[in-house]
């Protein structure tokens, strides 16, 4: 038994990440976008995407917006490729906004981090998901953070079952209808201040339901987001170090 156990170290290597600022990820994965500046047929290109987050004059990606589905960088390889770059998180929405010519890591502005967050915050987060009709691949996702691999709890941060013990909210899926009152609910029990992070493409725009008569995101609307996970679904690398910005940036 032991003597297996040395095979799979020696086969498999470490089974965590001990370094989650640096970690790699497979070349299949679909991170930040770079966009070349090239002469070429903009609309085009916008029209092959279902959620119109790529944009023209100039040409541009949205973020929150997309699906990460890669079908732009299929058809336009010499324009669009993406990096494996997960650390897309931010703190102000325009910053997801990837535009031709930009070749820069994605961070968070300092300047309207609300200073309580590193000071309440900093060395322990608790927080509460919330599932507001998501398909379950976020879900997945932000579970994983605290598997053995990627171990968030390390640096204090983990998730709850009650809003009465959490220090924020973090939603997930569209907000459909039937979730809008108990996603009210669950935030108006946790303790304030707190805060709230939109995890994955769903949440933060709606994705590919945005428009859609079964959705209400008017609680979206009545709150300041303090952190803005891309992804479809959210890597656990993106997460993570997206949280770890924001509760470390100010120190």
């Amino acid at each position: 038994m032991i003597l297996d156990n040395f095979k799979i170290l020696y086969h498999q290597g470490k089974q965590y990440i001990p370094d989650v600022t640096k970690a790699q990820v497979p070349g299949i994965f679909r991170g930040r976008p770079v966009i070349e500046i090239l002469e070429v047929n903009e609309q085009e290109i916008a029209d092959i995407c279902p959620t119109e987050a790529i944009l023209t004059n100039p040409l541009s990606i949205d973020l929150g917006k997309c699906t990460f589905c890669g079908e732009c960088a299929f058809a336009y390889p010499d324009t669009i490729k993406f990096t494996t770059d997960y650390k897309i998180s931010t703190n102000e929405y325009q910053r997801l906004i990837i535009k031709a010519g930009d070749d820069h890591h994605i961070t968070l502005n300092a300047e309207i981090i609300r200073k309580e967050i590193s000071s309440f915050f900093g060395g322990s987060l608790k927080l509460r998901q919330v599932s507001a009709a998501g398909d379950n691949s976020c879900e997945w996702e932000l579970n994983a953070c605290g598997n053995v691999n990627f171990d968030m709890g390390r640096f204090g941060i983990e998730f709850v079952a009650s809003p009465r013990h959490a220090d924020g909210i973090v939603i997930t899926g569209p907000v459909s209808e039937n979730m809008a009152e108990p996603l009210q609910i669950c935030y108006d029990a946790v303790p304030k201040p707190s805060i709230i992070i939109l995890a994955g493409t769903d949440a933060i725009s709606g994705g590919i339901f945005n428009g859609s008569k079964a959705l209400n995101r008017n609680f979206l609307d009545k709150y300041f987001i303090d952190l803005y996970v891309p992804g479809n679904p959210v890597h656990p690398l993106t997460f993570i170090n997206g949280i770890l910005d924001l509760i470390r940036k100010r120190k």
